[in-house]
């Protein structure tokens, strides 16, 4: 029988203590990340969890959007075990048709190792890098 995943964007569902730990420790773009700061980022972002139809979350995708100009994808991952069967591909799709984030005029993200994943959705490099800026602090 075939394994089945459901993505949904229920907050309730979200199993934070999973997430803080493969953003605390396992993710190279997060670690040390307190469970404070993950539980506020979640509040104040548009979540995806993936689960497995055990109930199991296996991943995790946020969305930091204004809903009508621009939104930025984050903190995506399939925790490992679960990884190579098309869920990340599967997770992404979700994202980006949800009906709430139709019709933005630009998506950004970061990434140092999934470009090919992103490309197949048409995400490109920054055609003007020039233009973009940054501040970064330590994180907190």
């Amino acid at each position: 029988m075939k394994e089945s995943f459901l993505v949904s964007t229920d907050r309730t569902k979200l199993n934070v203590d999973m997430i803080h730990t493969y953003l605390s420790s396992e993710a190279y773009w997060s670690k040390g990340r307190s469970r404070a700061v993950v539980e506020k980022s979640i509040a104040n972002a548009l979540c995806f969890g993936m689960y497995h139809s055990s109930g199991q979350q296996v991943g995790f995708a946020r969305v930091v959007t204004d809903y009508a100009v621009f939104a930025w994808l984050m903190d995506v991952f399939i925790i490992e075990g679960y990884r190579r069967r098309g869920l990340s591909k599967q997770l992404i799709t979700n994202v980006l048709s949800h009906p709430d984030l139709q019709n933005l005029q630009r998506w950004g993200l970061l990434t140092a190792d999934a470009h090919t994943l992103y490309q197949q959705y048409g995400f490109t490099p920054i055609a003007s890098p020039k233009w973009f800026m940054e501040l970064v602090n330590p994180p907190a």
